[in-house]
């Protein structure tokens, strides 16, 4: 039970103090998406230079889940490679829709293990995935030269 509640901390931290909040510019490609469940919605705007993450800024609307959600791909992403970035989300991806079954790595995904607890809830797996899947879209629409076959391959398509 303790570990569980470190997990809400963890969640609520980044929800009341989101890190890299707020659209910034320079930026190389911009998304918006909105979860039709419950409304959530987020833009994101990517800056990759040398296929090097060097930014990623956001604006969202929603639930503590999908806003502190895309504060935590902020914290694991920025200054990844692209590659790098890919595995990333195919881990945390695999870990929120693992229906509670999928163990964790917090060396891959950092306080992302936080929201390991979503995966039973098939409703807030959405909100968990929102910020994601808007980087996916971003990053895609860049000129960076590592594809996004690695995330293709392992998303298998929209969010469940």
């Amino acid at each position: 039970m303790q570990l569980q509640q470190m997990y809400q901390e963890i969640i609520l931290d980044h929800y009341r103090d989101p890190h890299g909040s707020g659209l910034r510019e320079p930026y190389d490609a911009e998304t918006h998406h909105v979860n039709p469940t419950c409304g959530d919605e987020v833009t994101l705007r990517v800056k990759v230079d040398a296929d090097t993450i060097t930014d990623v800024s956001y604006e969202t609307l929603g639930c503590s889940i999908s806003q502190a959600s895309v504060s935590v791909l902020h914290d694991l992403l920025v200054g990844r490679a692209v590659g790098d970035a890919w595995k990333i989300m195919a881990s945390f991806q695999e870990m929120a829709q693992g229906r509670g079954q999928v163990e964790p790595d917090e060396d891959v995904i950092g306080d992302g293990v936080a929201f390991a607890g979503v995966a039973k809830y098939p409703a807030r797996v959405k909100c968990a995935l929102l910020g994601w899947m808007a980087f996916k879209d971003a990053v895609s629409r860049t000129d960076a030269t590592i594809t996004n076959t690695t995330a293709e391959t392992t998303t298998g398509g929209a969010p469940a």
